[in-house]
Formats: structure tokens, C-alpha cells, sequence
């Protein structure tokens, strides 16, 4: 009887220990099905290193952008197209991460956990990818960048959707110069396969003065009726900061106007550190965000251990804080739109191979970054900026509300030149567009960066105003 009862146990330890493995088996295979599905060594989808059995990729308009043609991956006829859109379009090598044939890979091929590969099998290749950008208007903003590395994205503020996302340098997918970037000693193809607009970290300069102008709306209650003195500079701890003219005294609108750093400097020093690090966290600094399947650099901003010269420079947009060119878009949208925050999207639907449509984008809202009445006022400055300052002519039947800036940066290959912005975004009711702008080394935001973005909002204005 012990002995049965002994062989019992055995069985049941045996039976448990077979439960376990088979949990664990499918756990790894639950956890890991994807990876190993899209290892290169699947020749369902990859030829070499080339993922070759993905679906269609077009724009807003149905043009087609990449797509799969007999086993190979071929690309829009324009050569014009092909370079502005490689950036959102992605290689099929996986180079550029953020690309949607790397970041939409397992969409793209219609894998899925119950039925693997299949479709593949069954079609020739994987799902179709509908964007949200116009594939016309992102060859406006290459252009308009000139011979200037940068990035320039536009979105309607209200939506989410996404129209124009051009990165700088770029190349033609259909003719890779693999030798010219490997061997590259000029600096043309520095960060070629970097998107700057979902991944890149600039030094702000003056356009975050709006948000020391947002904290200080909240923090100081008489802001308004304050008046600044600049000489040209405001001494600090023995130290400075410096303006690039002399304001005399002037007022809280008129410093955010002419992008007083003696006045912004002062005005951080009264908000103070702890109420500054309140504003951008309620922005979404030092936090992740995704944009779909695709994860934008962080934003940073730390004035834990500044001095009090430090929180001054911190103040104007520089100090050690950084800011993604996709996050900046996304609150000075927020600002436009009330204060509420509305999530940027890329992908506009994803439809199978039998014409299902497996995903369509929607609004999404996110958080309530500024209060109404600090939106409001916020509205009210920008658009002085524009109306006051840069000038309406600049920006013929746009109705632009915006801010520049001039961001101060060392690099030892382009010298000392700053990174030119704009971000701003248009108030007419039919045009409801953001718009933000980053000239690498381009120099002065109002002569470099203001010009760009007129000349992508005027396409803008065509393609969607009434």
C-alpha cells in the first residue's frame, strides 16, 4: 500500500512538474512569438537583411510611398517624395528606427499571435499602412530647409493628425549613397538615420520662454503690471545673463515680444525653481510619451542643482535643458487649443489583405497642460509676437500666433552657431495647424526659422483652408 502510495506522489511531482515546464513553454512562446517571427532569418519576410513581404505604406492622399512588387520592396516614383518621406517611411533594413517599416514591422506583415505569418504566406505580404502625412507637403518642408540639417513638423491641433514630417539630411531609399554616408567625412550625413522630429533633443532658446511666461502667469499674481530693466545684460551671482540689445524698461508682454533675456532672466528668479520644474512637468518634461508605436526622445529639464545664474539662463532656454521638436509641437498646440493637450498620430489606418480595416486613427486626448485663462492669455501673447513684433506681413492671411528662438549651442565642427526655431501655429478657424521649425546652426529664429515655416504654412493654407 506504501508502495502505491509512494508511486502516487511520484506521478503527481511528475505531472506537476510537466504543468510547470508546459506554462513556461507557453509563456516564452507568448512573450516571445514576435521577436522570433521577425528574426531576418524568417524568409517569409526578409530576403537577406531586406524585409521584403510587408504591406503597402501610402499618405493621406493614397499615394503609394513603399510596397511590396514581386517579392521586392519598391518605393514612390518621385525621387523628391522618396527622400523628404524617408524618415516617416523608414528603410527596410530597420536603420531608421522610428520608421514605420521598423516601428510597424509586425503590422506591416499582418503577424499576429493566433495565426503567425499566414497571411503572408497566403498573399504574398502583410497588411496595408495608411499615414497621416501628405506626402506633398513633406517635400515643401525638405525644401524649404535648404542645405540646413533640421526638422519641421506640422499637425491640426485640434485632431491629432499629423501632415508633415520632414527630417534633414535624408537620401534617396531607392538609391542608398551606402558608400558616401559609411565614409562620410564632412558632416553632410551626420545623423542621416536619426528622424530629428521624433527623436532629436535641442537646446530650446527663447521658445521656452513660453513656458516661464506660462509659470509665471500662474505664480506671480501682479506679472502684468511689473516692469523689467534691461541693460543688455542682468547680473546674477556675480555672473550674467545676457540680452542681444538693450530694452530700457518694458513691460511683461513687450519683454515676451522682443525676447528679453534680462527680463525673463528676472522673471525666473521670482517664480523659482519649484514652481518652474510644476510647469514643465505638467508639459510632460523628464516623461515618455508614445506616438503609436513609435517613442519620442524625453524632454529634459532639472534645476535641482542650479544656482541662481543657472535658474536665470534656465529661464531663457538654455542651461542644460533640452526639448524633443515633437513635444514642443504638441504643447504649443495644447496652448491653441485651449489648453487641452492633444496627442500627435502618424498612422491612419491599417487594413488586411481581404480589406478589413484592423485600426483607424482616433483624437486623443491627453493631458490639460495649461488652465483656460492661462491658454487664453498665452493665445493673446503669441499672437502680439506675431502682430507686434515679427509682423503679420511675414505671414500673409495666416493669422500666426508663435514665438522664435535663437538657441545658443557649442559644437567644435559648425562653430558657435545657434539652432534657429520657430513654433506657432495659425488662428484662423478653417486652419487649425500647428507648426514647429528647427534650423540646425541656421542662426537667428526670426530671420531663419520664421521664413521656413511661412513657406510650409502658406502649402498648408492651400491644401487644407477653406
Amino acid at each position: 500500500m506504501k508502495t502505491l502510495s509512494r508511486r502516487a506522489w511520484v506521478l503527481y511531482v511528475l505531472a506537476a512538474l510537466f504543468l510547470v515546464g508546459l506554462g513556461f513553454l507557453f509563456y516564452t512562446f507568448w512573450s516571445n512569438a514576435d521577436d522570433w517571427a521577425m528574426r531576418h532569418a524568417n524568409r517569409h519576410l526578409y530576403a537577406g537583411d531586406t524585409l521584403t513581404a510587408a504591406g503597402t505604406i501610402t499618405d493621406e492622399t493614397g499615394a503609394v510611398l513603399a510596397e511590396t512588387v514581386d517579392g521586392e520592396r519598391q518605393y514612390n516614383d518621385d525621387r523628391d517624395v522618396r527622400t523628404a518621406t524617408l524618415h516617416v517611411v523608414g528603410d527596410s533594413e530597420g536603420y531608421i528606427a522610428t520608421g514605420v517599416q521598423t516601428a510597424y514591422q509586425e503590422e506591416l506583415t499582418g503577424y499576429n499571435f493566433v495565426d503567425g505569418v499566414y497571411d503572408v504566406k497566403r498573399y504574398g505580404k502583410g497588411n496595408d499602412l495608411q499615414l497621416s502625412v501628405n506626402a506633398g507637403l513633406c517635400v515643401e518642408a525638405y525644401d524649404a530647409l535648404g542645405k540646413n540639417k533640421g526638422t519641421v513638423g506640422v499637425f491640426n491641433y485640434k485632431t491629432g493628425k499629423l501632415v508633415c514630417v520632414a527630417s534633414k539630411p535624408a537620401f534617396d531609399i531607392a538609391n542608398k549613397p551606402t558608400e558616401n554616408i559609411n565614409n562620410d567625412k564632412t558632416g553632410a550625413y551626420e545623423g542621416v538615420y536619426l528622424n530629428r522630429f521624433f527623436s532629436g533633443l535641442y537646446t530650446p532658446g527663447s521658445t521656452f520662454k513660453i513656458i516661464t511666461a506660462a509659470s509665471a502667469l500662474d505664480n506671480i499674481a501682479d506679472i502684468e503690471e511689473q516692469s523689467f530693466r534691461c541693460r543688455g545684460s542682468y547680473g546674477i551671482d556675480g555672473g550674467s545673463v545676457k540680452c542681444l540689445s538693450t530694452h530700457g524698461t518694458i513691460g511683461f508682454e513687450r519683454a515676451l515680444n522682443v525676447s528679453c533675456n534680462s527680463a525673463f532672466a528676472q522673471i525666473a528668479l521670482q517664480v523659482g525653481a519649484e514652481n518652474l520644474t510644476e510647469t514643465t512637468t505638467a508639459l510632460g518634461f523628464n516623461q515618455r510619451f508614445m506616438l503609436g508605436n513609435i517613442r519620442l526622445a524625453q524632454s529634459r529639464f532639472d534645476v535641482s542643482e542650479a544656482s541662481q545664474l543657472d535658474l536665470g539662463w534656465a529661464g531663457v532656454g538654455q542651461y542644460t535643458t533640452l526639448v524633443n521638436p515633437c513635444h514642443m509641437l504638441t504643447i504649443v498646440g495644447a496652448i491653441a487649443n485651449g489648453g487641452q493637450a492633444v496627442m500627435p498620430y502618424l498612422v491612419e489606418s491599417i487594413t488586411t489583405q481581404d480589406g478589413a480595416v484592423v485600426q483607424e486613427a482616433q483624437t486623443e486626448t491627453g493631458a490639460q497642460m495649461f488652465s483656460e485663462t492661462t491658454a487664453a492669455r498665452l493665445q493673446e501673447l503669441l499672437r502680439s509676437n506675431v502682430e507686434n513684433y515679427y509682423g503679420d506681413r511675414r505671414f500673409r492671411g495666416l493669422e500666426m500666433c508663435g514665438k522664435t528662438g535663437t538657441a545658443e549651442v557649442s559644437s567644435e565642427e559648425n562653430g558657435d552657431d545657434p539652432h534657429a526655431w520657430f513654433v506657432g501655429y495659425s488662428q484662423r478657424e478653417d486652419l487649425p495647424y500647428a507648426i514647429v521649425v528647427v534650423v540646425e546652426n541656421g542662426g537667428g529664429g526670426s530671420s531663419v526659422a520664421i521664413p521656413v515655416a511661412n513657406q510650409v504654412m502658406q502649402a498648408v493654407a492651400d491644401l487644407y483652408g477653406s
